[in-house]
């Protein structure tokens, strides 16, 4: 991906992680504004993530994961206890919604995560699962689920541990990020060897699938660009529509 990237790194010192992580609003309130909030928050980012996220489209990067239509792959996961889930076990009580995130230390997926959160009651009623994937294990894993484990309706959701980010990249979700880039985020507070628990130097794309109880797609939404995510009220209404 480096040898894609032209354009000088920008000065970590200009911006951190911490100040566009505020307090996700609690409400079904649409994602998108919430969103656009950070990116307007962190202007000097923009055209070097935009950069970054051309290279990727024009490598190819999630064109291969699964579509709608597709019979999602079967896989086994441990969860943040360490006891493995299996796709299809989990199909077995009903339909799932599959969120891969990149982890706590993103302000996109923890915003992302909060307003599933809000909306795990509706995913209640209708007999649904949503299972969180990340690349982080342990206690990082269970910090981006605090705001699902923090729900009423918190059976209703499940995180589990992409271990190496292996299913992951089996689904084409995932690229190598290359050093310098893992460079510059390292100054910026952010250690993706220590903080996805690998030396790999790889980094998830975000996806979401709602999958029906037969195993079948039917709904899909993948971006290089992690700026942008799924509505989860479309993911829902292509399930209950289906």
């Amino acid at each position: 991906m480096d040898s894609m990237h032209l354009a000088p790194f920008p000065s970590p010192s200009k911006f951190s992680y911490e100040m566009v992580m505020t307090s996700p609003k609690t409400s079904t309130r649409p994602l998108r504004p919430e969103l656009d909030a950070i990116r307007q928050s962190t202007p000097d980012l923009g055209p070097f993530f935009d950069e970054i996220t051309f290279g990727l489209r024009e490598a190819g990067v999630g064109a291969s994961a699964p579509t709608v239509g597709d019979v999602f792959p079967d896989f086994s996961l441990p969860n943040a206890d360490g006891g493995y889930r299996r796709l299809a076990d989990l199909l077995e009580a009903g339909p799932v919604i599959i969120n891969f995130s990149r982890g706590r230390w993103c302000p996109y997926c923890v915003h992302e995560i909060s307003v599933w959160a809000n909306m795990l009651p509706v995913l209640a009623d209708a007999s649904t699962r949503f299972i969180e994937i990340t690349g982080e294990t342990g206690g990082g894993a269970r910090a981006i689920g605090a705001a699902l484990a923090a729900s009423e309706h918190a059976a209703a959701a499940e995180i589990l541990c992409d271990v190496d980010h292996g299913v992951a990249l089996s689904l084409g979700l995932a690229f190598f990020v290359g050093e310098p880039t893992l460079d510059f985020y390292r100054e910026c507070g952010i250690d993706f060897h220590a903080l996805y628990g690998s030396r790999s130097g790889f980094l998830p794309v975000p996806g979401t699938f709602a999958i029906g109880q037969d195993g079948m797609v039917r709904y899909a939404f993948v971006d290089v660009d992690f700026r942008n995510r799924a509505e989860p009220v479309d993911v829902i209404a292509a399930l209950v529509n289906a």
